[in-house]
């Protein structure tokens, strides 16, 4: 335990740039919640839904802020199994002080994991590129803001979501992974199975990317029975378990609930409408007064199909390749090439000044074009930086990890189409391998031209997206 604690201690060098990140975010977190203060501090059990009237940022959801109003299961079950409960603690405390005040504090209670990812997260992020890749200190730090000054890793650490913290953990899981390579020693079964349980708890498909940590980390004992057995096949079957208990005990309650509530209005509806009906029509057989009802009925349901298909919501979502509990999430529709070029490494990189933030399933389009050509020439830029690194770092086990991981987000979003009509939101899973795999570049090419391109870019993205980030907020 004192050694993973230790793992958690600062050193100066490594402390100084990780409080600026941290009073950075703490003054954007700091803007988001005054600005948005008095439509969420008034809300309680009993207006809770109201939440939503009042928070929009781009495809995030408020969830977090109705499990610390008042908690409940809120999140799917399936795709972030430990979620709900790790907010169940900071949701009493919240509910106590909303009861005591009449102030509803759930901003600055999901505020705070948002705070301690973004300052661990830069404490991680700049140990990878000192211990593990082996660079400068100005490279480090150059690289560590690098990270932090992409579009929606910056927007991830004010929402109230799982994003920033996940970010947090796969970072973790890089730098302990990285120093067992380095150190040419084994990652335990132990500390698989409280990786993937962190991991694959907040967010299930990042538990692959422990999975695959550990492949390049002990090698072909990967493949050991007892290994794959205890660490691997056994861990993920009990994590499946209970996603399936959760299901049961708090979730198919409360939308068998919803079901009934639903089929009890939709009967009120059915008897008022019937009544309208007999008030208008002239037929006076029973029977033929049924069925001329009935088609009514069908009219109604038609034209309130024809109006939803015109909702964004609908406009948006592309054609799942199968039904499902996870396929219905996926896409075939959506055109990959604009999705890469604007939105996975367009949007998630630099935000768009058109539609600033607004969400794909209410108003903004699923592709956007930038309006100036020199955000093209940065994004081709980075891509390029990103390439050549990879090439340098050819040779290293620690970036092909990583890069497989990217590879799996990669084929999740573009292949099967996982969230791909607003896939920049899931930035902060995969971001951290641009700065790490431009890491390799500087450590084979540490010219001043070079890390004088870099800090250009970096200036430019920290005040580009920081400003409109700001002008979103304020707004």
């Amino acid at each position: 335990m004192r050694k993973f604690l230790r793992l958690f201690k600062v050193n100066k060098e490594e402390g100084i740039l990780a409080v600026v990140i941290l009073a950075i975010f703490l003054v954007l977190n700091t803007l988001f919640i005054c600005y948005t203060f008095n439509g969420i501090a008034y809300v309680d059990d009993k207006n809770i839904n109201d939440i939503l009237k009042h928070f929009l940022l781009s495809g995030f959801d408020p969830l977090t802020y109705k499990a610390l109003t008042e908690w409940s299961d809120v999140y799917n079950v399936y795709r972030h199994p430990i979620l709900g409960f790790l907010v169940y603690i900071p949701s009493m405390i919240n509910q106590w002080v909303l009861e005591l005040t009449g102030i509803n504090c759930c901003q600055i209670f999901a505020a705070i994991p948002l705070l301690f990812s973004a300052f661990y997260s830069s404490v991680f992020m700049y140990r990878i590129h000192r211990q593990i890749i082996g660079l400068r200190r100005v490279d480090a730090t150059l690289l560590t803001l690098l990270l932090f000054s992409f579009a929606y890793v910056m927007t991830a650490l004010i929402a109230p979501d799982h994003f920033a913290f996940s970010m947090f953990l796969l970072i973790f899981a890089l730098y302990v992974s990285g120093y067992l390579i380095q150190q040419h020693r084994q990652m335990t079964i132990i500390q698989t199975v409280l990786l993937f349980l962190a991991t694959a708890g907040v967010t299930l498909t990042n538990g692959v990317k422990i999975f695959i940590d550990a492949l390049f980390v002990n090698g072909k004992r990967f493949f050991r029975p007892k290994y794959l057995l205890l660490a691997v096949i056994i861990p993920s079957a009990l994590l499946w378990l209970f996603c399936r208990w959760e299901y049961r005990v708090f979730v198919w309650p409360e939308e068998m609930h919803r079901k009934q509530l639903k089929a009890q209005q939709h009967e009120k509806l059915k008897k008022i409408a019937y009544e309208q009906f007999l008030d208008t029509t002239q037929i006076t057989d029973s029977a033929q007064r049924a069925q001329a009802f009935k088609q009514v009925l069908v009219k109604k349901a038609q034209a309130k199909y024809l109006r939803n298909r015109k909702k964004a919501y609908a406009r948006h979502t592309g054609k799942p390749i199968m039904q499902g509990e996870f396929m219905r999430w996926t896409d075939i529709t959506t055109p990959r090439w604009d999705t890469a070029v604007d939105n996975l490494f367009g949007e998630s990189l630099q935000l768009h000044r058109d539609y600033l933030l607004e969400d794909t399933l209410r108003s903004r389009p699923v592709i956007l074009k930038y309006d100036s050509w020199y955000q093209y020439v940065a994004e081709i830029l980075l891509l390029l930086l990103f390439v050549i690194g990879i090439w340098c770092g050819r040779h290293s086990r620690f970036l092909w990890m990583c890069l497989l991981a990217f590879a799996f987000d990669i084929a999740l979003h573009l292949g099967l189409g996982f969230g791909i009509n607003e896939v920049y939101i899931m930035t902060a899973h995969w971001a951290f391998v641009i700065p790490i795999a431009i890491g390799f570049l500087l450590q084979q090419c540490s010219r001043r031209w070079l890390r004088g391109v870099l800090a250009l870019l970096v200036a430019y993205l920290w005040l580009y997206n920081g400003i409109l980030l700001v002008e979103f907020i304020i707004s």
